[in-house]
C-alpha cells in the first residue's frame, strides 16, 4: 500500500474467529484483561504467547496505533507514549544502558528537550553537550573529543527551521557506535523518514501533526531493532509507566487517516505564506525551508518531500512589533503547539523556550523579537487577510 492507503487501513480489523470485525479499532478502557486459564496469563506475562495482560504493559487500541505509526515511518518496534516528551526519556534511558553516558544533541532544539537533559539526566550523572549540527566539522570535532553516547537531533529544528544531514551524522554515530535518536515532529513521516538513513530512535510528538486536531497529548518512540524494541525499551516504557492513554490513542488513529490530506494543505498554505512574508515590507527575515534565502534550502529538497508547514519570523520593528502583531490576530490563534488544523502563532521566548535562559536562547538565534508561525488549513486567503491586518500599523 501507499502512504495514504497505510494511513486509512494500518492497525485496523484485526480478525479473531468467530466474531465481528469492527472496521475501526475500538477503544479498550479496560486496565487488565482475563483468560480461561492462569497458565494462559502466565504466558501472556513472560511474552512466550501474544496478548494483553496489564494496560500499563500493553493495550489493543496502543497496539493498532503503534502498528500504524510504524508503517507509516517504515520501523521495526514502536512503543505509544503518553507524550513526546515521554518517547525522549524512554529512548535516551533505554540507548543510555550500555552505552557512554554523555548525551551529544543539536543547539537549537525544543526548550523542553534542553531541560529534561540538564535537569533530568545531568543530576542522575549524564553529561551533555550542544554543537550547531549544520556543521558537519564542528559534529565531527565534538564526537571526537568527547565519545558521546547518544546523538540527538530534530530532522527539523525548533523553532529556527535548520536542517542537519542525516545521513552523514548517522555515519559519525555509527563509527564511534554512538546512538542516533531524531525527533520528527516537525518534519513527520509524510515528508521525511529518518530510518532509511539508519538512525537507531525516531520519536514524535503526536500531539502535533499526527494527530492534527489539538485533542489529544501523545507520544511514539519507534526504533530499527525490533528485538530492543521488544526487551529493553519496553522494560523501561513499563516500568516508568509512560503509556498512551487508549482514548487519545483512538483519536490519534483517527487523526492519522487524513494526515496525508492535511499535509499538503499544509504545505501548500506554508509555501505562499512564506512568499508573502518575506516580500513584506514590514519583516526582517523569515526562517523557512522553501526559500532559496534559508542556508539549508538545498539539503532539505534533497532529504524531504515538501518544506513542511512550520516558519519563523522576525518584525523589522522587533519585539514591541511583534508583540503587537500577534495581539492583532483576528482568526490565526495565539496558542503554544503546532501542527493542528488551525493556523497558530506562537512567541517562543515567552512559550515554547521559556525556561532557557536568555543568554543561551540568542546564542541559538532565538530573539525575543521571533515569531513562530504553524500553518493550518483553512483557506490561504483567508490566513493572508489576517496576517495582513496584523501588520497595518
Amino acid at each position: 500500500m501507499n502512504f495514504h492507503s497505510k494511513a486509512v487501513h494500518a492497525g485496523d480489523r484485526k480478525r479473531k474467529a468467530g466474531t465481528p470485525i469492527p472496521v475501526t479499532t475500538p477503544i479498550h478502557t479496560a486496565a487488565s484483561f482475563f483468560y480461561d486459564s492462569l497458565e494462559s496469563i502466565d504466558k501472556v506475562f513472560a511474552k512466550e504467547i501474544e496478548g494483553y495482560a496489564y494496560s500499563r504493559y500493553d493495550n489493543p487500541t496502543n497496539a493498532a496505533l503503534e502498528e500504524l505509526v510504524s508503517s507509516l515511518e517504515s520501523a521495526h518496534g514502536s512503543l505509544a507514549t503518553a507524550s513526546g516528551m515521554s518517547a525522549l526519556q524512554i529512548a535516551i534511558t533505554a540507548a543510555l544502558i550500555d552505552r557512554r553516558k554523555h548525551v551529544l544533541a543539536a543547539n537549537a532544539i525544543y526548550g523542553a528537550t534542553v531541560k529534561l537533559l540538564q535537569q533530568v539526566f545531568e543530576p542522575f550523572g549524564t553529561t551533555n553537550a550542544f554543537v550547531d549540527i549544520c556543521d558537519l566539522d564542528a559534529v565531527q570535532k565534538a564526537i571526537d573529543t568527547d565519545k558521546p553516547g547518544v546523538i540527538l537531533m530534530e530532522s527539523v529544528s525548533n523553532p529556527l527551521l535548520r536542517i542537519g544531514q542525516i545521513d552523514k551524522i548517522a555515519e559519525m554515530a555509527r563509527k564511534v557506535g554512538a546512538c542516533l535518536i531524531v525527533d520528527n515532529t516537525f518534519a513527520t513521516p509524510y515528508l521525511q523518514q529518518p530510518f532509511k538513513y539508519a538512525v537507531d530512535f525516531v520519536f514524535h510528538s503526536t500531539t502535533k501533526f499526527l494527530n492534527g486536531h489539538g485533542t489529544a497529548i501523545g507520544g511514539v518512540l519507534l526504533g530499527k531493532d525490533l528485538e530492543f524494541m521488544k526487551t529493553k525499551a519496553w522494560k523501561w516504557h513499563a516500568l516508568l509507566g509512560g503509556n498512551a492513554n487508549p482514548f487519545d490513542a483512538y483519536l490519534l488513529t483517527q487523526g492519522i487517516k487524513t494526515f496525508e490530506l492535511r499535509m499538503e494543505r499544509h504545505c501548500s498554505n506554508a509555501m505562499r505564506i512564506a512568499n508573502y512574508l518575506n516580500d513584506h515590507e514590514a519583516v526582517r527575515f523569515v526562517n523557512y525551508l522553501g526559500l532559496q534565502s534559508h542556508p539549508d534550502f538545498a539539503i532539505a529538497h534533497r532529504q524531504m518531500k515538501h518544506p513542511g508547514a512550520m516558519m519563523s519570523f522576525e518584525l523589522k520593528g522587533g519585539l514591541e512589533a511583534g508583540k503587537r502583531f500577534i495581539d492583532k490576530l483576528q482568526m490565526c490563534i495565539r496558542a503554544v503547539s503546532l501542527g493542528t488544523v488551525d493556523t497558530l502563532v506562537c512567541h517562543p521566548a515567552s512559550m515554547t523556550h521559556y525556561g532557557v535562559a536568555k543568554a543561551e536562547r540568542e546564542k541559538f538565534g532565538i530573539t525575543d523579537g521571533l515569531i513562530r508561525l504553524s500553518v493550518g488549513i483553512e483557506n490561504i486567503q483567508d490566513i493572508l487577510a489576517d496576517l495582513e491586518q496584523a501588520l497595518l500599523d
